[in-house]
């Protein structure tokens, strides 16, 4: 892993201004609507995106990104980003522990905050906070336990634009990876399948934020099968 980089804090000189802190970054629209929401209430002063990253791949882990578009995220939104590369099969201890160096990095520069995305799942939520806590950092939740349904229509009010890039098969049919995270989507959507994928029915990435300097344009690529999940290949234009 590369020394954490991040933003600059010496402009930051009020008692008052809100706390920096990483964004833990999937490149997926509930790290982006995150991220989005303590701009928004300046609950925090974001100063980089964190991402893990599978080095046998170079792909942002579970998402199966390329690690190109995930650089043009963090430059539309003019934020460093530190990739934690993993590698893969990633026993729990190796990822553990990468993440603890990490961590111990993010402090050493004054950092104590980090913002996840999460919404429902209280053992996800209750896993973060006891390693957090560990480490000496406070976990910030901007989107817990948001109604999901009106979530996902407030994102795509809100101006984000995704794409889905990883789907189950067991509750996807194959013709949804790839397409866009859009009103159309959310009406295919079956039933049982929650319409932001908490249950991990489905991942995507942002191509657009009201954060962003400019949408990142993407074409579709091949569909692949991977550890029972199928893939979108999304490709940088």
């Amino acid at each position: 892993m590369s020394p954490v980089r991040l933003m600059d804090l010496s402009g930051r000189t009020g008692r008052d201004d809100p706390p920096p802190a990483l964004i833990s970054w999937s490149s997926g629209k509930d790290a982006a609507y995150a991220l989005l929401e303590v701009r928004r209430t300046r609950a925090v002063t974001p100063v980089g995106l964190l991402t893990t990253m599978t080095e046998r791949f170079a792909r942002v882990s579970m998402h199966g990104v390329r690690e190109e578009l995930l650089h043009r995220q963090a430059d539309a939104l003019d934020l460093p980003l530190t990739a934690v590369r993993i590698p893969y099969p990633c026993p729990n201890d190796v990822y553990e522990r990468a993440m603890g160096e990490a961590i111990e990095q993010v402090r050493s520069q004054g950092v104590r905050t980090i913002v996840f995305g999460d919404l429902f799942l209280e053992d996800v939520r209750r896993y973060r906070e006891s390693r957090m806590e560990k480490a000496g950092m406070t976990c910030v939740f901007p989107l817990w336990h948001r109604p999901t349904q009106e979530l996902a229509r407030a994102m795509l009010r809100d101006g984000m634009r995704a794409r889905l890039v990883c789907v189950d098969p067991r509750v996807l049919g194959r013709s949804f990876a790839g397409r866009p995270f859009d009103e159309e989507l959310l009406a295919d959507l079956p039933r049982k399948v929650d319409p932001c994928g908490e249950n991990g029915e489905f991942h995507t990435f942002v191509t657009d934020l009201p954060l962003f300097r400019s949408p990142i344009r993407v074409r579709g690529g091949e569909v692949v099968e991977r550890d029972g999940f199928l893939f979108a290949d999304l490709q940088p234009e």
